[in-house]
C-alpha cells in the first residue's frame, strides 16, 4: 500500500519512518499484512470481533504499567516483544532515562535467533531444540552483544494462567552496565514482574 509511504506520510505531516513503525505494528495486531512486493495491505483479520480487538488493547494496558515499573527499578530500557515468523516484533517499550542507553522503538523488527527476547521467544516453540529445552527449565535467557556488540539483555517469558505464551519481556542495556554481578538484578525483576502478571492477563484472541 503506497498510501504508507506517500500519500499518508503528507497527509498527516509523520516522518515517513514513523509511519512505517506504525504500520509495523499493525502488522503486528494483524490489521496490516505485507506482500512479496513489501508493500502494506489491509489483512483479511481485519473484520475479526469487537473482544479480540479489545483484548489487544487490554493487552497494552496491562503491559506498560509493568514496562514503567521495570524501569524504575533497573533504570533499564524494558520491552515486550511478540513472534511473528523468524522476527520478534517490540509491540511495546519505555527507554531508560539515561543519557547513555539502548534505545528502542515499538513497532521495531529484530531477527529471532538472537537477543534475549527472540531466544525465549524460540525456546517456547514446539520445535524448540535442547538449547531451548535449557531456557524454558531457567525461566531467563541473558544475552551479552549477540545482536549489537554494545548492548546486552535480559528476557523472561509471559505466560498467561492457561500456560500459553504471550510473548517476552526484556530489559536491554549499555553492556559495561551489565557484567555478571548487575544481571542479578534485571534477571529478579524481570521475573517478579511476570510473576505479578499471570493473572491480570486479558484472555488471548486466538
Amino acid at each position: 500500500m503506497r498510501l504508507l509511504n506517500g500519500r499518508l506520510h503528507s497527509t498527516t505531516d509523520l516522518y515517513k519512518s514513523t509511519v512505517l513503525r506504525l504500520a509495523a505494528s499493525l502488522e503486528a495486531g494483524g490489521f496490516l499484512v505485507r506482500g512479496p512486493d513489501r508493500l502494506f495491505r489491509p489483512d483479511r483479520s481485519c473484520g475479526r470481533s469487537a473482544r479480540s480487538i479489545k483484548g489487544d488493547l487490554d493487552l497494552g494496558e496491562v503491559i506498560r504499567p509493568a514496562l514503567r515499573r521495570l524501569v524504575e527499578a533497573t533504570g533499564e530500557t524494558a520491552s515486550f516483544y511478540v513472534a511473528d515468523g523468524d522476527e520478534c516484533i517490540c509491540l511495546y517499550r519505555v527507554n531508560s532515562p539515561r543519557s547513555v542507553r539502548h534505545h528502542l522503538e515499538e513497532g521495531q523488527r529484530l531477527p529471532i535467533d538472537r537477543g534475549a527476547a527472540g531466544r525465549v521467544l524460540t525456546a517456547y516453540r514446539e520445535s524448540c531444540d535442547p538449547a531451548g529445552k535449557k531456557i524454558r527449565d531457567r525461566g531467563f535467557y541473558v544475552s551479552i552483544g549477540e545482536r549489537d556488540l554494545e548492548a546486552a539483555a535480559a528476557a523472561v517469558p509471559l505466560v498467561d494462567v492457561h500456560g500459553k505464551l504471550r510473548g517476552a519481556l526484556s530489559l536491554s542495556a549499555i553492556r559495561t552496565r551489565f557484567d555478571a554481578d548487575a544481571r542479578k538484578t534485571p534477571v529478579d525483576a524481570l521475573k517478579s514482574e511476570a510473576k505479578a502478571l499471570v493473572g491480570l492477563l486479558p484472555a488471548s484472541a486466538e
